[in-house]
């Protein structure tokens, strides 16, 4: 079996970002990735400007720590003012443009309005309560570079500078199936023995989130000839194909012969619990194959596996270039867990009121309802118990779903 860091090494490594570049409104442009740099063509702040309302003076006038002068005029913001003579301010408000003369703001608090004229009882240095042009974004300055993966923050840097469109990659393609002909649907009635499709549900949610094309395949029966021609469909117009289920070594578990029969299978088992099944490989098609990815039956399993391995490889093939590994934070362990295992375990925690962790009672590969209750997971070594008070790491599933 593969460590997990070995094998999200491979996975990596193996992975083509898509090629074809869109040019899409940045209204629009919510999750989707950077082709190419983003560059301003105009200094922000485009002028000196107030952080304040407030008066703007000239800090010469103000030197004595109670000076009384002449407000000569009123700046309210997208207003231009008129050069500030000696001994008289502006009164002026947040972010309106800083008068020709004045080299500093008197914020109002310090100010005592007084007929048509302001005592301040404050002394100002030069620069005080000022944005200076240029101290955020420089015209010429590269904003956003190639590989950005844009959030809120990404599309209103953009829209700050004037960007009414941006470059990007085109939307990743992803087929999904399940197999297992004890699946059903919600709705559906459950026949003894039947189970309903979480992963389904989770999988799909987990691909929107990360703004997928997504085709849905469905369920498909336990049969080699039925997985096989599926993957066919599948490989047709997608980058990636996503299973859960059948990738154990039973007797009906059919994705390992079925890749190997319609492409090749480059990675099998990993050393992580919960998750040990984990295919990686790709299917043949006409002028070239997809990627494939098979995710264990087990819904927490499917569920961690995915955001593990899944997602630093989707946003690989995205065109992130920036690391694409969740940040694990040091955390106390407010409980013992004296049965190491061999594998890298990936436990459900949830924080607790007193800063620490707490551990999901169960924390078997079929109850869900610890993802729920859990706010992430601690990646403990293999071979490691965890005795109370022990600093781990934790990582948020925060961190694991963006």
């Amino acid at each position: 079996m593969l460590a997990v860091r070995e094998a999200l090494d491979f996975l990596l490594a193996a992975a083509r970002p898509v090629d074809e570049i869109h040019v899409v409104p940045t209204l629009e442009a919510n999750g989707r990735v950077l082709a190419t740099d983003q560059v301003s063509t105009l200094d922000v702040p485009g002028a000196d400007n107030t952080q304040m309302d407030g008066y703007a003076v000239r800090a010469a006038d103000c030197a004595g720590g109670s000076a009384r002068l002449t407000v000569a005029q009123r700046i309210p913001a997208g207003h231009v003012g008129s050069p500030l003579q000696p001994g008289t301010a502006a009164r002026i408000f947040t972010g309106a443009l800083i008068p020709e003369g004045a080299d500093a703001v008197v914020m109002q608090e310090q100010c005592e309005a007084d007929g048509d004229s302001v005592v301040i009882r404050h002394t100002p240095q030069p620069g005080e309560w000022i944005r200076r042009r240029g101290e955020d974004i420089v015209n010429g300055s590269v904003i956003l570079p190639a590989g950005t993966r844009l959030r809120a923050q990404e599309l209103g840097l953009a829209a700050s500078v004037g960007l009414a469109n941006v470059t990007v990659r085109r939307r990743v393609r992803v087929a999904v199936f399940f197999t297992g002909d004890e699946l059903a649907m919600p709705g559906e009635p459950l026949a003894l023995g039947a189970i309903y499709n979480s992963n389904r549900f989770t999988l799909r949610g987990l691909l929107e989130n990360f703004g997928c094309d997504i085709t849905d395949f469905g369920i498909v029966p336990d049969s080699l000839d039925a997985t096989r021609a599926t993957l066919r469909d599948a490989a047709q117009g997608h980058d990636l194909i996503i299973t859960s289920g059948g990738v154990s070594v039973g007797e009906e578990d059919h994705i390992k012969p079925a890749v190997e029969a319609e492409g090749r299978l480059n990675m099998w088992q990993i050393a992580v619990k919960p998750g040990k099944p984990l295919a990686f490989g790709e299917v043949r098609r006409e002028n070239g194959s997809a990627f494939f990815l098979g995710l264990p039956g087990n819904p927490v399993s499917s569920f961690i596996t995915f955001l593990l391995f899944v997602r630093p490889f989707l946003l690989r093939l995205q065109g992130v270039s920036g690391s694409v590994e969740p940040r694990a934070y040091p955390m106390r362990a407010d409980f013992d867990w004296p049965k190491a295992d061999r594998r890298n375990e990936f436990l459900r925690a949830r924080v607790n009121a007193d800063g620490g962790l707490d551990l999901f009672p169960n924390q078997g590969s079929g109850v869900l309802t610890s993802t729920v209750w859990g706010d992430g997971v601690i990646d403990n070594p293999p071979g490691h118990p965890i005795a109370k008070g022990e600093m781990v790491r934790f990582i948020p599933f925060a961190e694991l779903q963006h």
